[in-house]
């Protein structure tokens, strides 16, 4: 008898390639894709949307990049989660500061966690950080991330409000701000979102997921700010090269 063939799902192997396409090349149009894999246009975008979905794929752009949930794929997911609260702790105190890791997921600014420096305890969430991504520095990097045109629909969705009388005044003058942001560079904030605390965070985009460290000091240590945010940079670029820390989320 001759032994019988796998049984073989035609969209799950469609699926697999569109991912692993856009792995590969970073950033894809729906259109470039069905021409790379051979699909009609319609069943690609019939894909794409349940990647989009379920988190696999992020349709930014114009372009399909891969979404936060990918690296569950490889079974990164568990590993990393693991070492994030670690690695904040282990980064807290070499900034003597509470910090914060945040992403970018499902259009929505998420602080995924925060870490107490010893002796140093995070200011209380006073206004939904979601909803006040305009005036604290990791919106501010997540948003910086983002295309302009993204950037608009986010903020008719959570529109600027002066929480301090230093928070950015409206919406023009906030994507003013973030026009002049230069890329990959650190972003601190004075009281913008919180009178008494200045913050600071740097942006990371990796495989298309946009994520930010961040952290956040009293108003009296003002004058360290900048000097910390640099050293937050230079000790995630560090991490980076030695590919010891990637998508956390």
């Amino acid at each position: 008898m001759a032994p019988t063939s796998p049984t073989l799902i035609g969209s799950v192997r469609r699926a697999l390639a569109l991912l692993e396409l856009v792995a590969e090349h970073g950033e894809l149009t729906a259109k470039r894709l069905s021409r790379m894999a051979g699909l009609p246009l319609a069943t690609t975008y019939h894909l794409l949307r349940t990647l989009v979905h379920d988190g696999h794929l992020r349709h930014e752009r114009g372009a399909f990049r891969l979404g936060p949930a990918a690296p569950r794929l490889a079974g990164q997911e568990r590993r990393q989660g693991a070492r994030l609260p670690e690695w904040l702790r282990v980064l807290s105190e070499e900034l003597d500061a509470p910090v914060y890791y945040a992403v970018m997921d499902n259009d929505e600014v998420e602080v995924v966690m925060g870490v107490d420096a010893p002796g140093r305890p995070a200011p209380e969430e006073w206004a939904e950080f979601r909803a006040t991504a305009h005036a604290h520095a990791l919106g501010q990097c997540l948003l910086a991330q983002l295309a302009p045109e993204a950037r608009r629909a986010y903020l008719a969705r959570r529109p600027v409000n002066r929480l301090t009388p230093r928070t950015v005044p409206d919406e023009e003058a906030f994507m003013r701000r973030l026009a002049g942001l230069r890329r990959g560079a650190p972003v601190v904030e004075r009281e913008e979102y919180m009178l008494g605390t200045v913050c600071g965070a740097v942006p990371i985009t990796v495989g298309g997921v946009h994520s930010a460290v961040g952290f956040s000091l009293p108003v009296d240590e003002e004058d360290r700010l900048e000097e910390t945010a640099l050293r937050l940079r230079a000790r995630l670029e560090r991490a980076l090269r030695a590919h010891a820390f990637t998508v956390l989320n």
